[in-house]
């Protein structure tokens, strides 16, 4: 490990990842994000999807597709980006996730959420959770690194339908019900438990 840390390449894409996730914490704040949860504490897990307290504390149930997404974004830029160092496609898929998380977090999107999804007690994620999102999706994008390709399309499936099944959401549906909304799909999660 000391070894790895002592690669001035990894240290410069650790510095610029730590400036990526100041920059979404700074750009979540004067988007008007709260830094933490209106309620006044911060919990590690909130699983209470159909709840004004989901997306505001560390983890949920959703952290689950940002690891799926450092997943994908690992296979992507792994196929892309071939001539790319692992540490480079770190960066990308950091810089990515940030983008995103800033874009998931506009008027727009929270608004397209609420009317086409089930999600409507969604109000945007707090900068802490947003922040952790994106660390999550870089644990996806390590454990992708490290893992075998079969175990990697193995979590990615699993985590998939675990989701469906826990709380009738998942990447593929939210991805989905954000592009095409269906009315079908929106019945069913919305005949789900209280999760």
């Amino acid at each position: 490990m000391t070894a790895f840390l002592a690669d001035r390449a990894v240290r410069l894409v650790l510095i610029a990842s730590l400036a990526l996730l100041i920059i979404q914490a700074c750009a979540l704040a004067v988007m008007g994000r709260p830094w933490i949860c209106d309620c006044g504490f911060v919990k590690f897990w909130h699983g209470i999807v159909k709840s004004s307290g989901n997306s505001q504390h560390l983890t949920d149930w959703y952290t689950f597709t940002h690891v799926v997404h450092g997943f994908l974004f690992y296979a992507a830029l792994h196929f892309l980006t071939p001539s790319w160092s692992l540490p480079q496609r770190l960066l990308a898929a950091v810089a990515i996730e940030v983008t995103w998380e800033v874009i998931e977090n506009s008027s727009f999107i929270i608004e397209r959420y609420r009317a086409e999804t089930i999600s409507l007690e969604y109000y945007g994620d707090t900068v802490i959770n947003s922040v952790a999102d994106t660390l999550a999706m870089v644990v996806g994008f390590a454990l992708a690194a490290w893992w075998p390709v079969w175990l990697s399309i193995a979590s990615v499936v699993g985590s998939e339908l675990f989701l469906a099944y826990a709380i009738r959401d998942n990447l593929t549906l939210n991805i989905i019900m954000l592009l095409w909304p269906m009315d079908a799909i929106k019945a069913w999660q919305a005949a789900g438990g209280p999760l």
